[in-house]
């Protein structure tokens, strides 16, 4: 979904090299007490429904409550597969949104530095943070938060950034 939109905001050179996205668990802890209060009212329905007001038909409206949750979890968790992180042959992109796209960049040739950020946590779980310093202090993508296999994707950037400058060189 996501990444097809980005396909289509490449140049005609530019190639897509690594994908990756915020890490499950972030999405998990944001979502828990959706998860929590749609478990609350099925248990609800069901222990009126069975023992307490059997004849009550008026119990299953309740269940028009639950669909609260239920969007909201499902509203979640499709922005969470909307939310990616490219990396192409010649930029970083970050693509966020679900209804509105926002597409932001920082090119390859102007990176200076990447920072990795990773708690002891992070460490185990497999994510962290990822801090893009560029030429252009206040353009493009600063920081790639909570995103997973954070090590593997700056490897990832310094490979693409030194076969740019390769590519850059050979044509001087």
């Amino acid at each position: 979904m996501s990444i097809e939109y980005v396909r289509g905001q490449l140049g005609a050179v530019e190639k897509i090299l690594y994908t990756e996205r915020h890490h499950w668990v972030f999405f998990v802890a944001e979502m828990i007490k959706w998860i929590l209060f749609a478990a609350v009212v099925l248990v609800l329905v069901i222990l009126l429904r069975v023992w307490w007001l059997p004849d009550a038909s008026w119990v299953w409206w309740l269940l028009l409550v639950f669909l609260v949750p239920a969007l909201r979890i499902a509203w979640g968790f499709l922005s969470w597969r909307m939310n990616v992180y490219v990396l192409t042959n010649r930029r970083v992109i970050e693509s966020t949104g679900v209804l509105s796209k926002r597409v932001a960049d920082s090119s390859l040739e102007k990176l200076t530095d990447i920072v990795l950020k990773q708690s002891i946590l992070g460490r185990m779980l497999g994510y962290g943070d990822i801090i893009v310093l560029t030429a252009a202090a206040g353009a493009g993508i600063n920081n790639l938060k909570q995103i997973r296999r954070p090590a593997e994707f700056k490897t990832q950037m310094l490979n693409a950034k030194e076969e740019l400058e390769r590519e850059l060189g050979a044509s001087n």
